[in-house]
């Protein structure tokens, strides 16, 4: 018997359900690896701050791509583990070269507007699908998502001067 046969869920709508995920793990491998590069090449103004905050954005990134990937698994599919393919398949850009704090955060916020669409699209999938297990992965993805959007964003914000 397959996984699925015990999940009660409907083998079509996983299906949908798996693909959306695949494009969804090729977008955070992608992220990962920017942010490898940001922690590695940052230089100047807010350097102790942000080398380490990459760092725990990419350990955090990578804990969800095994999740994703177990998640694939469980709902039958195999996923991809080719950086070829995931560069084919993620829409999240590769950079490099990036030594600027400020175009770094600016990259992660493009990045996380991406995934927060992707994920919101991909919770709805899931509900239509019966899976309230992804769909409750992914929602606990988006409140620690829009909280990091949201201090970034102050983060980054210029200094009122009088």
């Amino acid at each position: 018997m397959k996984t699925l046969d015990y999940l009660h869920l409907n083998e079509g709508k996983a299906v949908a359900v798996v693909a959306a995920l695949q494009q969804l793990l090729a977008d955070f491998q992608v992220y990962y690896t920017n942010l490898r590069g940001f922690h590695w090449h940052i230089e100047g103004h807010g350097f102790f701050v942000l080398h380490s905050k990459f760092e725990e954005l990419y350990d955090d990134a990578a804990e969800k791509i095994d999740e994703l990937a177990e998640r694939i698994l469980m709902l039958g599919g195999t996923p991809s583990n080719n950086f070829s393919d995931y560069l084919k398949q993620s829409h999240v850009q590769e950079v490099t070269g990036v030594k600027c704090g400020a175009d770094a955060i600016a990259n992660i916020l493009e990045t996380y507007r991406h995934l927060i669409r992707e994920e919101r699209n991909l919770i709805d999938l899931a509900n239509d699908a019966n899976d309230a297990v992804t769909a409750d992965l992914l929602t606990g993805y988006l409140k620690e998502q829009e909280k990091l959007v949201w201090m970034l964003v102050a983060f980054s914000a210029k200094c009122c001067e009088k």
